[in-house]
């Protein structure tokens, strides 16, 4: 396991998000997976988190990222739809009914790495008990 160390925290923080296309439309091409993944490392970097895999079809796009505590998923959530969006329009590609937005509002967010849930809440239930 990686460890992050920052000023003030260590952590090993992933996640996996999910974006799909406004209506589920199959408007993505090579291309713009393409120019997708090149501003996803360009927001990742700019706000310091790592995207560590990225890959997608027609309709969506999937993505694990390492992160520091110090951003909240929705943040970054934020940050890589809004700003893809952008740079697909700059760029002419298409987006769903020719609207302003490339991406649903919505998303899944799952996170990955470190030990079984259940070795976890075992763990933490065999802790010695204060006196």
């Amino acid at each position: 396991m990686k460890l992050r160390r920052d000023r003030n925290s260590v952590s090993s923080l992933q996640a996996q998000l999910v974006f799909v296309t406004k209506s589920r439309r199959k408007i993505l091409t090579q291309e713009s997976l393409n120019l997708i993944a090149k501003v996803f490392k360009s927001v990742a970097r700019k706000m310091d988190f790592e995207v560590l895999e990225f890959n997608g079809e027609a309709d969506y796009v999937r993505l694990l990222i390492a992160y520091p505590p110090k951003w909240s998923i929705s943040q970054m959530v934020n940050a890589l739809k809004g700003v893809s969006s952008r740079k697909c329009g700059q760029a002419k590609l298409p987006k769903p009914y020719g609207k302003n937005a490339l991406w649903s509002p919505s998303y899944l967010a799952s996170s990955v790495g470190g030990a079984p849930l259940h070795l976890l809440v075992a763990y933490i239930q065999n802790q010695e008990k204060l006196p």
